[in-house]
Parts: C-alpha cells; sequence; structure tokens
C-alpha cells in the first residue's frame, strides 16, 4: 500500500483529505506541523509522498520541503498554495518539489496529482521487462534504472523521482526537440491539471546538477519558442 504524508495545521482540511486518500486506497500519516511531520517521518517506515501545507505554524512548508528533499530524494512532494503565491510554488519546486496545487482543490484533482507523481517508480522496485535495459548510456552519462541513479563520468548525482523521469524521456529521445507539453505528459501524464512551466523549474533544477556551466548549458539545450533538446 502506498503510503502519504499529509501536513496542513487546518483539521477540517487534513481530516477530509485524509479520509479521501484512505478510500483510494493510501495509508494516511496525518500531521499539523512541520515538526511533527518530521517526527513521524522518522518514527515509520519511507512514504511514496508527501502533501506540504505553505502555511503552517513554526517551521513552514517550504523550509519543511527542503528539509525532506535533503534527506530524501525519492519521496514525490506535493506543496499546497493559496491562490496567487505564484512566487511560493516556483520557489517550492527550485528546492525540491516536484508539483503544487492551489487552493481551493478537488480530491479528485489531488488523487489523480499523487497517483500521477508516484505511478512509475515504487520504493524497493527492481521489476522490469526482460527486454528493456537496465542502463541508458548518453556520452558520459548513465542512467541505472535498476538503482535509479544518474552517473556523470562515473560520478553518481542524485535525482528527484521528477527530474529522473524528465532524463528517461531526454535519454530515449535523443538528439530531438521536445515540445514542453510532450514533457509535461511523459512525466506528469495526460491528465496532468498544472501548467507547462513546472518543466521549467524542473530542467532549471536538473542543469544545477549536471551542467558544468549551468548559466551555458551543454547538455539540457533550450530550443527557444518551444522546448528542450538533450545533447550528449
Amino acid at each position: 500500500m502506498k503510503r502519504v504524508l499529509v501536513v496542513e495545521d487546518e483539521a477540517s482540511i487534513r481530516e477530509m483529505v485524509a479520509l479521501n486518500l484512505k478510500m483510494a486506497g493510501w495509508e494516511v500519516l496525518e500531521a499539523p506541523s512541520a515538526e511533527r511531520a518530521l517526527e513521524l517521518m522518522h518514527q515509520s517506515e519511507p512514504c511514496d509522498a508527501a502533501l506540504l501545507d505553505i502555511m503552517l505554524p513554526g517551521m513552514d512548508g517550504l523550509s519543511l520541503c527542503e528539509t525532506i528533499r535533503r534527506d530524501d530524494s525519492d519521496i514525490g512532494i506535493i506543496i499546497v498554495s493559496a491562490k496567487g503565491q505564484e512566487s511560493d510554488k516556483i520557489r517550492g519546486l527550485s528546492i525540491g518539489a516536484d508539483d503544487y496545487i492551489t487552493k481551493p482543490f478537488s480530491v479528485s484533482e489531488l488523487v489523480a496529482r499523487l497517483e500521477a507523481l508516484t505511478r512509475r517508480v515504487k520504493r524497493g522496485s527492481t521489476t522490469k521487462a526482460a527486454e528493456e535495459p537496465e542502463q541508458l548510456v548518453s556520452g558520459p552519462f548513465v542512467l541505472d534504472e535498476k538503482s535509479r541513479v544518474l552517473y556523470k563520468a562515473g560520478k553518481p548525482i542524485d535525482l528527484t523521482q521528477v527530474e529522473f523521469q524528465i532524463m528517461e524521456l531526454f535519454f530515449r529521445n535523443p538528439a530531438t526537440a521536445l515540445v514542453r507539453e510532450k514533457i509535461l505528459e511523459g512525466v506528469w501524464g495526460k491528465n496532468y491539471f498544472g501548467d507547462v512551466k513546472i518543466v521549467d523549474v524542473n530542467i532549471r533544477r536538473l542543469r544545477m546538477k549536471i551542467e558544468d556551466e549551468p548559466s551555458n548549458p551543454q547538455h539540457i539545450l533550450t530550443v527557444w519558442g518551444y522546448g528542450y533538446r538533450w545533447n550528449a
């Protein structure tokens, strides 16, 4: 059973979300604060996903996101922001969130987002079709699909689930200009409700990790007015 951590200080919202997620087949951990969330994470088995409200008492949701991501590159993180908090959304994506959802939101949309985020990567899962290679090689890069690790010249680079999936898409479409919408669909799913700027933020984050000079990228190239192209 997939496990999700729900961090929300408003009890009525937290309980409503938790109830609906349980009905959808999730095991739910509930926390009214960032501090309690960290306690729960240390006391339990790893979660597959976390839903973090930005406005929390004490440590806010963005700081919590950063703390969780520092310790766990596999967990899927969705931040919840009030309408109009555009800068918070961008900051959240920049420090490690995989997606965001804006209040008020529908529970069906939230469940769809969580399912999309966790559908391709399961903790501890090593099942692959026998004919599929476990490693994809592109220039000095090796993408190990069994360990979910990217190597550059033999050195491992920590990627989030979403970053890994973007790299998979690039490796399977070398030297091909990919429109942002194709990247969005390939990684977040056909029924994703958000906007394409989430692609740009994740590309920016990836460049910081894999490029020698992120301001002058040699591998993830921008195709102006269109999208991005992978160059080994």
